[in-house]
């Protein structure tokens, strides 16, 4: 039995569905679909964002960096709460897929939250002036990126990757706290981000023919996400059976000398 599979968990059907084994099982049949459908959605999601929606009148063509950078920035901090429950399963449960699961998805929040930056540079300076400019949302998102890049050391920094997850599980609890400082910076400071126009108590404020491309655009990369993180929990798995089976070789040679 491997390293994944000997720690108890929650008792019930979710303990069943996560087992490694059985995860393995019932995961590979999602992952061909889940590509084809993200496929779609980007195609779909291309299309209506770049040749259908219309130029912006004061940003013009720039605002269509919109379809990338703001899915991404969604992408970069919803990576984070999965992130944060996994912990919670590590450290009261000791769920054998917890760590598994923040493993996986830390290197992914990491990339989202890169691109996010990017984008958001590379629409800035057409926009504001500047590449760069040190406010709230920025500083705080770059702080994320610096908290995933910690989180993708760590992992590598220990040979035990269960006393690893415990470790990396209370960091990432704690980082957890710059979450809605990047949600609400727009609130708290002066800053050149623009408040929330989608997510509204009174609706929408952007223009319909933005906001379903935005919306397409989402699903497709949050559809990514999905399709990685599984494709990651599997590969993990499949590290941790061969390390625990050439960990079991070395004792099995080293008793019969």
């Amino acid at each position: 039995m491997s390293a994944t599979e000997n720690r108890s968990g929650p008792p019930g059907l979710w303990t069943r569905i996560a087992h490694p084994g059985l995860f393995l099982g019932w995961s590979r049949h999602l992952v061909v679909p889940l590509a084809l459908l993200c496929i779609a959605l980007f195609a779909v999601g291309l299309y209506f964002a770049f040749p259908g929606s219309p130029a912006d009148y004061q940003m013009g063509d720039t605002v269509r960096m919109m379809y990338v950078h703001v899915p991404s920035a969604w992408l970069s901090q919803f990576c984070y709460g999965v992130m944060c429950v996994s912990a919670i399963g590590t450290l009261v449960w000791r769920h054998p897929m917890a760590d598994v699961s923040q493993k996986a998805a830390a290197p992914l929040g990491a990339a989202f939250t890169a691109l996010a930056l990017f984008t958001g540079s590379m629409w800035g300076r057409p926009t504001w002036g500047t590449f760069w400019e040190w406010d709230g949302r920025m500083t705080s998102t770059l702080i994320l990126l610096f908290i995933y890049l910690g989180i993708v050391a760590l992992w590598r920094a220990f040979d035990d990757q269960l006393k690893a997850a415990r470790v990396i599980a209370v960091f990432t609890l704690v980082g957890a706290i710059n979450i809605p400082i990047i949600k609400f910076s727009v609130d708290w400071w002066q800053t050149l981000h623009q408040p929330a126009s989608v997510f509204r108590l009174d609706g929408p404020t952007i223009d319909t023919a933005m906001l379903v491309p935005l919306l397409v655009m989402t699903g497709a990369f949050s559809v990514l996400f999905l399709t990685l993180h599984l494709v990651g929990m599997r590969t993990e798995i499949g590290k941790r059976r061969v390390r625990s089976l050439q960990t079991a070789l070395a004792r099995a040679e080293g008793g019969a000398r």
